[in-house]
C-alpha cells in the first residue's frame, strides 16, 4: 500500500477559501477518496486543498465578515395590538430577520408570528404595525383579567357558547359564595386600572366601554341588591 502523504493544512490553521476570498480556521481534517478534504469554522460543507491557501501566503482580496446588529422590540410570550385590528390581543410566537443587500442598498426586516388570543387566528406583521400591550412576564396576568372581564360583561353578544358556561359557573359560584366577593372586586378594581391606562395611552372607545362595564359591575355588588345599575 502506498504511503498517504500528509496533509497539507493541519487542523488550528487561518486559511483563506479561496473562491469566497474568506478567512477561517481548519476545524476538522478527513481522508476521503485517496484526497484530503478539510473542515472549515465547523462548517458542514468540506474543501479541497486546491480551494484553500494559508492566509500568511494569500495576497488576494479578503473579504470582510458583515456583522449585524439587531436590536429586537418585542419577544416571544409579548402581548400586542395590531394596527387595523382594533382592540384584539396578540401573543408573538415567533420572530424572523430578513436581510436585504443590493448594489446600492441594504436593510433588515424583522418580521414577528402572531396568535390572535380569542381564536388563534396566525398573523405575521412588521414591528412598526406593533404596540406592546404587556410583556411576555406579565401577558398571562393580563390576559386572566381579561377573561374574568368577559365573565362578568353579560352585555356582550358575541360570547362563544364555552364562554357563556364559564359565565354561568362564575354567576353561580358567586351567588354561593359570598365570601369570595371582595376577591371579585379588586380582581374588577385591577381590570379598570389596566384599561384605564391603555383608554389614557390609545383613546381606543372599545376600552371605554370596558371601563364603564366594570364600573357596572362593581356598583351591582357594593350594593349588593344584585341588579344592573347604570354608569
Amino acid at each position: 500500500m502506498a504511503k498517504r502523504n500528509k496533509p497539507k493544512y493541519q487542523i488550528g490553521d487561518t486559511v483563506v477559501i479561496t473562491i469566497y476570498g474568506t478567512v477561517g480556521r481548519i476545524t476538522d481534517v478527513k481522508w476521503l477518496d485517496g484526497d484530503y478534504l478539510y473542515e472549515v469554522n465547523k462548517s458542514h460543507g468540506l474543501f479541497i486543498e486546491s480551494a484553500l491557501q494559508l492566509f500568511s501566503e494569500y495576497d488576494g482580496k479578503i473579504m470582510e465578515q458583515e456583522h449585524i446588529d439587531i436590536e429586537y422590540k418585542f419577544f416571544i410570550g409579548d402581548l400586542v395590538q395590531v394596527s387595523g385590528y382594533g382592540a384584539d390581543l396578540f401573543k408573538v410566537i415567533g420572530f424572523r430577520t430578513e436581510i436585504w443587500r443590493y448594489k446600492e442598498d441594504a436593510w433588515e426586516d424583522v418580521i414577528y408570528e402572531l396568535s390572535r388570543i380569542n381564536d388563534g387566528q396566525w398573523l405575521e406583521v412588521g414591528e412598526e404595525e406593533m404596540t406592546l400591550v404587556a410583556d411576555a412576564e406579565s401577558a398571562e396576568t393580563f390576559i386572566q383579567k381579561l377573561g374574568l372581564l368577559y365573565l362578568v360583561d353579560q352585555e356582550k353578544s358575541t360570547k362563544t357558547p364555552a364562554l357563556q358556561n364559564m359565565v354561568r359557573k362564575a354567576e353561580y359560584e358567586e351567588i354561593n359564595r359570598k365570601k369570595e366577593k371582595n376577591e371579585l372586586i379588586d380582581h374588577l378594581l385591577d381590570i379598570y386600572n389596566d384599561y384605564r391606562i391603555l383608554y389614557e395611552l390609545f383613546s381606543d372607545p372599545e376600552y371605554y366601554h370596558v371601563m364603564r362595564v366594570v364600573l357596572k359591575k362593581l356598583k351591582s355588588l357594593v350594593s349588593n341588591d344584585g341588579k344592573n345599575s347604570h354608569v
